[in-house]
């Protein structure tokens, strides 16, 4: 007997209690979060997340995302992990949990996955957003910058070409922090005019704290003329955080994509 995906997983349930993992699929506006992980005195989409998942499945669940993004960011894709020892009825418990989370927070989906499966580390490319609103929107206050001065999109987008000739990000990363490399594999950075909408995408296999609000507004300046190409490449050879550019506002920013070899 041949048994495939979600049938091998029903078949060795009904033999025994094991445990079980589990991706969840999900999506937030992260205006009144600050961030995804867990914070001291402050709501967070990571408590929010897990104290529904514990509450639906009557047991305490800790959440482990793919990765953490800051006060303000949104996510358009983002996936956490948990483990559970006993079946349960998948699309019933994405219900309930759409049902009971607070409506800036919806899940997709839950996946079975083989229980060595990490959000995290083992996340392949990721993909973020970030939205420039060129004509004040009072509806887009909060999901978007507003940025009235004209900018060189193109002469943007030839700096961030020279993106791909790096891997050392260290002058777009937060200053204290605790990584041990500051190398990035960049796979695409363009932006892009919708209307009265620029979008910049970047993805890569992984990002540093504030590496792409860093990246925005140093792309910004250069679009405003305040410095060159050279200065790009000068910026990013100094590794010094202090020679980029500002970091944009949070309320811009979506993590879009999260890719794994098996999903």
């Amino acid at each position: 007997m041949r048994l495939r995906g979600k049938k091998i997983y029903k078949y060795l349930c009904s033999f025994k209690k094991i445990d079980l993992r589990y991706f969840i699929k999900l999506a937030y506006n992260g205006t009144h979060y600050h961030g995804w992980q867990y914070q001291p005195n402050a709501s967070s989409v990571q408590e929010t997340m897990s104290k529904a998942v514990s509450t639906i499945l009557n047991t305490e669940i800790n959440l482990m995302g793919a990765g953490r993004t800051d006060t303000g960011v949104h996510a358009k894709k983002m996936y956490a992990h948990f483990d559970f020892e006993t079946p349960f009825d998948i699309p019933n418990l994405v219900h309930k949990l759409n049902s009971y989370l607070p409506k800036d927070i919806a899940v997709y989906d839950i996946i079975p996955v083989h229980d060595e499966a990490h959000t995290r580390f083992d996340a392949t490319k990721r993909t973020y957003e970030y939205h420039i609103n060129t004509l004040k929107n009072p509806f887009l206050q909060e999901q978007s910058l507003y940025f009235h001065q004209p900018l060189d999109v193109d002469l943007m987008n030839e700096a961030a070409e020279i993106l791909f000739n790096y891997t050392d990000f260290q002058c777009f990363s937060k200053v204290n922090t605790d990584v041990n490399t500051f190398d990035c594999t960049i796979f695409e950075a363009y932006w892009k005019q919708e209307n009265e909408k620029l979008i910049f995408t970047i993805s890569a296999n992984r990002f540093l704290r504030n590496m792409v609000r860093a990246i925005v507004g140093t792309l910004i300046n250069i679009g405003l003329h305040k410095i060159t190409l050279a200065d790009f490449n000068a910026i990013i050879k100094s590794k010094n955080r202090d020679k980029a550019g500002f970091s944009v506002p949070a309320h811009g920013l979506y993590l879009t994509e999260i890719e794994y070899d098996y999903l």
